[in-house]
């Protein structure tokens, strides 16, 4: 296990140190160990302050001085919530004080929090996978058979619990307290109300946006850049270059010709002075779905096995360049996107604008007026919504032109090569997370956001560590919890509208993106490189499911995946449920493995 962390209570007797290969550790005030595993050194600052002490792992621009005066301020472990919410960037919060201990996360999920017990005792840990090993944990078939049998993203609680038994995750926004034997779950942070006007809520985003990624790039590091030619990537090479030379910008070329990402691109590229400029031509990447066979990591399932192989091609150029971090704009379509969740509450607030809006909708996604009626008028709860997936799981696949107007994105369906026994369970578990959900705001919008944000960012910390592995620290910017709260805080029919693409993001960076990309109106697609990918890879995929894990368990059928990778296809939407097929096979077969390996 290269990187990770296992925190224990002042009385557990348990012994982390043989996960980590040469293990840090941070001891209690009592000397016992407190904090054990392996992290960079630069991204852990400890403070004490009397008989406190509070310890930030990850991204975080603070001192040990400035650390220790708001450690100083803490007189029982509810204070650290207000702590937490000081500290800007992407980090974990670990507090110990005479009580017991405290530890979060970030409000995204980029920095999640996990916990089991061992010993009669609770232990936390930043990665399920190592509790998992700590305590001799083995897969939870019944959440892996909810991973397979509903294609798209799944909300939380679903969506972010672990897949081992015995391990479980605390929800985003919460943190977790061990003290006496017992761990308790509470709450630290709620999003914001979206009440600001755009103008001002742009400014805060531009201020939290530049903080971010002044922090990343004020040190001495070679840094690089993705510059695809969007909005997302493009801001961040600029704010990145500023009084800063030699930044290496980086992209992938496009297999179809009707991309125009190039000449945005190319465009940025000219205005970014003291900047070397890297394009990988199509034939020199490995196509998409190549090497099915390899594992990004055992936490869980990854998200983004497409662009595996690319990812790891990627870090492995940029290291040989010289490049030591890595700006990437993962994020921002989850934080700046269209969700239109929020016409519920704009319907009843003010009408006629909302009518406005959907028919903008309407004429852009060609919404059946009748379907976007009918969902505008439910009133259903978001336990509602889990019991109406679980009741649907087999049944039609939703129209293409659904309008993603529920509690989730899309309507969860179950893929034709998962079996009856699989579809049962998932079944189980959906009815079972309506039982626990609960809104993530009280504006159906925000709640969209939050879910996007939350179903992606653990698939993006996964991606992190692909890079960190070729000696590179890929950052993130717009996943840091100030600059996520900056965004959610604006109104939401201004954050997004049918006329406009990402217009906060679009208003935040005026001045500092070259205009002709801050007005784009196109979104580069690569339908072309997908269709490509799998037909060159078909055959390894083929044989990769041959001899499918997931199939003996009797969770897939082997011979429905060969039938439906044979099929020709109107459209690419199996194309990312077979992402998703493959994400679970890898992982369950590592799984497997360390299950073998300790018997």
């Amino acid at each position: 296990m290269s990187t990770g962390f296992v925190v224990l209570s002042d009385d557990c007797t348990t012994d982390p140190t043989w996960l980590f290969e040469s293990p840090q550790v941070i001891a209690h005030p009592s000397g016992k160990p407190w904090i054990v595993g392996r992290w960079d050194a630069d991204e852990v600052v400890l403070a004490r302050a009397g008989s406190v002490r509070v310890v930030v792992i990850g991204h975080c621009p603070v001192t040990t001085v400035s650390l220790t005066r708001l450690a100083g301020r803490v007189r029982a472990l509810s204070d650290a919530d207000t702590l937490a919410r000081q500290l800007s960037g992407s980090c974990h919060v670990i507090v110990a004080a005479p009580e017991g201990v405290g530890v979060c996360g970030t409000v995204t999920g980029l920095r999640q929090v996990f916990h089991a017990r061992i010993d009669g005792r609770p232990v936390a840990s930043d990665r399920p996978d190592v509790l998992a090993r700590l305590t001799g944990a083995g897969v939870d078939e019944g959440l892996l058979a909810a991973r397979l049998a509903t294609v798209g993203l799944l909300p939380a609680p679903l969506g972010t619990a672990a897949v081992w038994s015995g391990v479980s995750t605390v929800p985003d926004g919460h943190r977790l307290v061990m003290a006496g034997g017992r761990a308790e779950v509470l709450p630290w942070w709620s999003p914001p109300e979206p009440e600001l006007p755009l103008d001002q809520g742009a400014s805060a985003v531009r201020a939290a946006l530049e903080e971010a990624v002044r922090s990343r790039t004020s040190h001495e590091v070679p840094l690089s850049s993705d510059l695809s030619g969007g909005m997302d990537s493009t801001a961040l090479c600029f704010l990145g270059a500023r009084g800063r030379p030699g930044l290496l910008t980086f992209r992938w070329a496009e297999a179809d010709p009707g991309n125009d990402d190039a000449a945005f691109a190319a465009h940025s590229a000219d205005l970014l002075e003291h900047a070397s400029h890297t394009v990988v031509r199509q034939e020199e990447l490995p196509a998409l779905f190549a090497r099915p066979a390899d594992l990004a990591d055992t936490e869980q399932p990854y998200l983004f096995t497409r662009t595996l192989a690319r990812m790891r091609h990627t870090a492995g150029l940029l290291a040989e360049r010289g490049s030591r971090a890595h700006l990437a704009g993962h994020g921002a379509d989850e934080l700046f996107g269209r969700l239109p969740g929020y016409l519920h509450r704009l319907l009843r607030r003010r009408p006629l604008l909302a009518v406005r809006h959907l028919r903008g909708y309407q004429a852009l996604h060609r919404w059946p007026r009748r379907a976007a009626l009918t969902e505008l008028a439910r009133t259903d709860s978001v336990a509602d919504w889990w019991r109406e997936q679980a009741d649907s799981l087999t049944g039609p696949a939703a129209a293409r032109r659904h309008p993603p107007l529920g509690w989730g994105l899309l309507p969860l369906r179950a893929p034709a090569w998962v079996t009856d026994a699989a579809v049962d369970a998932a079944r189980s578990q959906l009815r079972q997370a309506a039982r626990l959900a609960r809104p993530l705001a009280a504006d159906r919008g925000q709640h969209q956001f939050l879910v996007a944000l939350r179903a992606t960012a653990p698939a993006y910390r996964q991606t992190a560590r692909l890079f960190g592995r070729a000696g590179i620290r890929l950052h993130l910017p717009y996943l840091d919890d100030r600059v996520v709260e900056a965004a959610l805080a604006v109104r939401l029919h201004e954050r997004c509208t049918p006329w406009e693409y990402k217009p906060l993001l679009a208003e935040a960076m005026r001045d500092v993106l070259p205009e002709r990309v801050r007005t784009r109106t196109t979104k580069g697609a690569f339908d072309e490189d997908l269709r490509t990918g799998l037909s060159r890879s078909r055959d390894a995929l083929l044989e990769l499911f041959a001899d499918s894990e997931l199939a003996r368990a009797g969770l897939i059928s082997a011979d429905a995946v060969r039938t439906q990778l044979l099929t020709p296809q109107a459209d690419l939407s199996r194309n990312f449920a077979v992402e998703q097929l493959l994400g679970c096979e890898t992982w369950f077969r590592a799984a497997r493995h360390l299950a073998r390996a300790r018997s």
